[in-house]
């Protein structure tokens, strides 16, 4: 009997325990949660009182309109406000229309308010025609004209282009003809210019000029100090090299090209001398860059290439940037893309190679920084053949020659100076 007492008991305090854990259970699955949604839905319930008697001041500008890609923040199109703005944040101006901006802001009754506004971005550049006074060609010529005088514009990816006149590329003459090209801002841009139709005529062989030659121990000579490194940059097209005599020569840093595509959309190859000159180079510790020539005419297809650059870089030592090199001016309107969505192709290019822990570095001519691109957020390997460069934008790569000569490599090679 005693025994039974004490087995009832023992069922008791298991009982009352197993109560307590099934309250403590619905206390916390459901009264806690539930007390926090009512003390978050009071608390909007008075934020709410408290906005319906809040002061008001927000006077917005007269003019509500930007520029495509113009440098604004929200409080440049307000007047007067009766408080601080929480977040005077920059504004995407990169897409033409209308945007509408949502900010908030503590009045002066310490209250905080939401508020918005609808501005106009505007594109009023002009589209841009690549195009001299006259434009030669001969009778033989089987091309487009439309096609290969490059038009395009900062924002749209398709200008209207047109050639306004009458001419005949078969027949003898000079054509007094007119360029123009709008866009779909309605921007309109014009060039007259002379179309000389001429017959083809006998190349006379002439006495070849002497070749010149940019030697590197002249440039070390020149531009070799305390806050600069003397280098390359490679490919196939340089053969079989001598890593060590290269390096014996002076040469502190090499850009390899990794490959490029066989034109738009076309398949990856890599570049034949890639694996050999990237091993050559790590070998004799000679800090190795890589380079992919591209041919992306997307954001989707830049992400490609620099994936591919990704994938064929592994288990190599990389110590300097990943160039995106893009140079397909000569057939520019065969993308069908504007200077901004050619911007824009690149910098997502060097997002996905930031994102995989490298560094990145946009690789152009100084004609080509001036005329087309926008700022990627990325250096620049400036490409200018010249005693001494007068472009003036920012740089950490000078590509100066092309015609070097070096210890090691047979022929030309391109020699380049990087600022530290």
């Amino acid at each position: 009997m005693k025994k039974m007492k004490t087995m009832k008991k023992k069922n008791l305090i298991k009982i009352l325990i197993g109560c307590l854990i099934i309250s403590t259970c619905l206390i916390t699955l459901v009264i806690l949660p539930n007390l926090k949604k009512i003390k978050e839905y009071q608390e909007q319930k008075e934020y709410e009182r408290q906005l319906k008697k809040a002061t008001i001041v927000v006077e917005l500008k007269k003019d509500l309109s930007t520029i495509f890609l113009e440098d604004v923040k929200v409080s440049q199109f307000i007047e007067n406000i009766n408080g601080t703005i929480i977040d005077d944040y920059k504004i995407d101006t990169s897409i033409v229309g209308e945007k509408e901006i949502k900010f908030e802001y503590i009045n002066d009754e310490n209250i905080k308010i939401p508020y918005q506004y609808t501005i106009n971005i505007k594109d009023i550049t002009p589209p841009s025609i690549w195009l001299n006074d006259t434009y030669s060609i001969t009778t033989d010529y089987n091309g487009s004209l439309l096609e290969d005088i490059v038009c395009a514009d900062d924002y749209d990816d398709n200008p209207n282009c047109e050639i306004i006149g009458e001419y005949d590329t078969k027949k003898v003459g000079n054509y007094n003809l007119k360029f123009q090209a709008t866009d779909n801002s309605g921007n309109i841009t014009t060039k007259d210019f002379t179309l000389k139709v001429s017959t083809p005529t006998a190349s006379n062989p002439s006495e070849p000029s002497k070749p010149t030659y940019t030697y590197l121990s002249d440039v070390i000579k020149n531009h070799k100090t305390d806050k600069t490194k003397i280098g390359i940059d490679v490919s196939s097209w340089q053969g079989d090299i001598n890593f060590q005599a290269v390096k014996d020569a002076g040469v502190e840093f090499v850009f390899i090209r990794v490959g490029s595509t066989r034109g738009i959309g076309s398949e990856y190859f890599v570049d034949k001398k890639f694996q050999q000159n990237i091993e050559g180079f790590n070998k004799v510790g000679i800090p190795v860059g890589i380079y992919f020539y591209s041919y992306a005419n997307s954001k989707e297809s830049a992400i490609n290439d620099a994936n591919w650059v990704l994938e064929n870089i592994k288990g190599y030592r990389i110590d300097l940037p990943i160039a995106y090199d893009w140079e397909s001016w000569s057939f520019f309107n065969e993308f069908h893309q504007s200077f901004y969505s050619t911007t824009r192709n690149a910098k997502a290019f060097l997002d996905t190679i930031s994102n995989a822990g490298y560094t990145g570095v946009l690789y152009s001519s100084k004609n080509y920084l001036e005329k087309v691109w926008y700022d990627t957020g990325y250096e620049t390997w400036l490409a200018h053949y010249t005693k001494q460069t007068s472009y003036k934008g920012q740089y950490r790569y000078w590509q100066m020659c092309s015609n070097g000569r070096v210890d090691g490599i047979n022929g030309n090679v391109d020699i380049n100076i990087m600022y530290l």
